[in-house]
């Protein structure tokens, strides 16, 4: 994943972290799915803040480990799918 190669290291915690609070929401059937992306993007630049420190770099990190955990799971997903032809 390419995306990767802009996301500090020490913040790399955070996607399985932000994956485990996506299938947590997810159960939740009070939330519709579509919000969960901007949920999680909340979640991901509070989280990206406490690890880097209050600044524009940790909040446009948090915006990528958000970009790639939902990127991610999509992908796993449209994989994961059966053709119908």
């Amino acid at each position: 994943m390419k995306a990767l190669t802009y996301v500090v290291e020490n913040a790399y915690i955070l996607i399985p972290a932000l994956y485990i609070i996506g299938t947590i929401i997810k159960e939740i059937e009070k939330i519709p799915d579509k919000y969960i992306p901007l949920i999680l993007l909340v979640f991901g630049i509070a989280g990206a803040i406490s690890i880097l420190g209050l600044s524009a770099d940790s909040v446009i990190q948090g915006v990528l480990l958000t970009g790639v955990t939902v990127y991610g799971n999509q992908v796993f997903k449209q994989l994961s799918k059966k053709d119908d032809d």
